[in-house]
């Protein structure tokens, strides 16, 4: 089971907070249910687990020893101020892992995202992927700047490929970063 020791020497954001980032515990239930629930409703739209619902929160606390699965919380005091996952595929795509970020409203453009970033990495790193896949829509250009400063590179864009909650197409753009 990995450590959940902290990934990184604490993170001071732009504003000068001090972040710990390390893996999730099943003990961050109540504060992972009090982030999702504190993020804007448009962060809603895109979102693919639903962090306002005490069930998934319970479900992605308690699978944080899951073989090819890392989760990962950059916590400010006891609140959680980002959430990122890395997951394997299977089979003939099992070199892959595909990753999953937000950071909270208050810690945007604060450098976490960027931290958080690395840290997923090299997370996928420990997992012995080779190559990392970012899927987000093409609105979310400060995400696309994220990864990209980490060394993705857009693959492709897909048309009208993914849908929000309320049923809008939405174009779906594919990063990747190939670990040698």
């Amino acid at each position: 089971m990995p450590s959940t020791s902290n990934l990184t020497p604490p993170v001071v954001t732009r504003d000068g907070r001090l972040i710990t980032i390390r893996l999730i515990q099943s003990e961050d239930k109540d504060a992972l249910l009090a982030f999702g629930s504190a993020l804007p409703e448009e962060d809603w739209l895109y979102l693919e687990s639903d962090m306002r619902s005490a069930d998934t929160v319970a479900r992605l606390a308690n699978a944080q020893g899951a073989e090819h699965w890392r989760q990962v919380v950059a916590v400010d005091g006891e609140r959680i101020a980002a959430y990122a996952s890395i997951r394997m595929h299977a089979g003939r795509y099992s070199h892959v892992a595909a990753v999953q970020m937000v950071v909270g409203e208050d810690w945007r453009r604060q450098g976490l995202g960027r931290a958080m970033g690395a840290v997923i990495v090299a997370e996928a790193q420990r997992l012995e992927a080779s190559k990392i896949i970012a899927e987000m829509l093409e609105a979310q250009r400060n995400g696309q700047a994220i990864f990209a400063h980490l060394g993705f590179r857009t693959e492709g864009t897909l048309i009208a490929h993914a849908r929000d909650r309320f049923g809008k197409r939405h174009n779906l753009v594919v990063m990747a970063l190939v670990i040698e």
